[in-house]
């Protein structure tokens, strides 16, 4: 039983799917233009923007779903104020694991490890 036990544990480990989780924490977003757009925070289900503009409606916290490949934003102001659906992580040549901000049309920033 003792030899068994550590044996289903690395089994179960290894079958369940694989719950991207490096889209966690704090990002620095730059916008199309590469100018400095604000910071993301993302933890469990939920995200806040701080925009770098004051004022800024897309300031605020809101909800989110995880995904194996990053994460889609339910509510809040990133969705209400610029139409912002999903965080994609992708590999940014020159900075690493990004997170790509994408509206139903088009990517609108990207944001990297803080």
């Amino acid at each position: 039983m003792l030899r068994i036990a550590p044996l289903a544990i690395a089994v179960a480990l290894i079958a369940t799917p694989a719950m991207s989780q490096e889209y966690r924490g704090n990002w620095a977003c730059r916008d199309g233009t590469a100018m400095r757009a604000g910071i993301l925070t993302i933890y469990g289900s939920a995200y806040g923007f701080a925009s770098t503009i004051f004022g800024d409606k897309s300031s605020g916290t809101g909800a989110l779903t995880p995904y194996q490949d990053g994460v889609g934003f339910n509510d809040g102001p990133l969705r209400a104020a610029r139409g912002i659906e999903a965080g994609r992580m992708v590999n940014d040549p020159v900075n690493g694991p990004a997170v790509q901000l994408e509206t139903g049309d088009a990517i609108v920033m990207l944001c990297t490890p803080r």
